[in-house]
């Protein structure tokens, strides 16, 4: 059976960029050394709150994150009990050399509107990241949760551990904590096959700013697109 080469070596080369693209989607399988930990959770419970605890907790992407790519941190305040407190004020610490975040959100309860999450600007504090409100309503089934994206420069190192700073929380009485050890730590590695082929998309306007494929064209249309120019040539 004969075989066109240029057609069996591009069918090879989009099977490459497609498991590249499923590899990429799927991150952070790899495992980081155990004293690096990508979550931390604290809680607060004294007279200032009380009776009812208060919880917080972070959060980072994944356990390795690709050089060159970014990572996301999620800190999400909470309560038990019937306390209903407000937060005003969520500060966020990066690990030193990350660049200004790229990116920032709030989920908070709004009346009539259950939960919603609105896109947010942060500004520099105290060697951190803050992001302020008249207040953000939290009870037990409504916690408020800040995401926070920053890039992550080539110029780490591949299998450098990254742990981030804490976070700062103010509000009504009882919410105000500074949490120097609710930390996230990834590690480092090069970005793989997937990352950069989005990476490339994303450079050419093909791919969202969340790293996901636009909605105007399928990665399959990219390709059967690149393969009928490719056969015509």
């Amino acid at each position: 059976m004969f075989r066109n080469p240029r057609t069996t070596a591009l069918a090879a080369s989009a099977s490459l960029i497609l498991a590249g693209l499923s590899v990429g989607l799927n991150a952070g399988v790899a495992t980081a050394d155990s004293t690096c930990s990508v979550r931390s959770y604290e809680t607060k419970k004294d007279w200032s709150t009380v009776g009812v605890t208060h919880t917080y907790e972070k959060i980072a992407t994944s356990d390795t994150i690709g050089l060159g790519t970014t990572v996301t941190y999620k800190i999400v305040v909470g309560t038990t009990g019937i306390g209903n407190p407000y937060v005003n004020t969520i500060t966020d610490f990066p690990p030193t050399g990350l660049g200004a975040p790229v990116k920032t959100t709030i989920t908070a309860y709004h009346l009539g509107g259950g939960q919603r999450t609105e896109d947010v600007t942060p500004t520099p504090n105290a060697g951190g990241w803050k992001v302020t409100s008249t207040g953000w309503f939290v009870n037990s089934g409504n916690p408020v949760t800040m995401t926070i994206t920053y890039p992550v420069p080539d110029n780490l190192g591949s299998g450098k551990q990254v742990t981030s700073g804490g976070v700062g929380v103010a509000g009504t009485v009882g919410v105000g904590n500074e949490m120097p050890n609710l930390t996230a730590c990834f590690t480092t590695r090069g970005a793989n096959a997937g990352e950069t082929v989005i990476g490339s998309l994303g450079d050419n306007g093909l791919g969202s700013n969340d790293g996901q494929l636009s909605s105007t064209g399928s990665f399959s249309d990219i390709i059967a697109d690149a393969l009928r120019k490719y056969l015509g040539s």
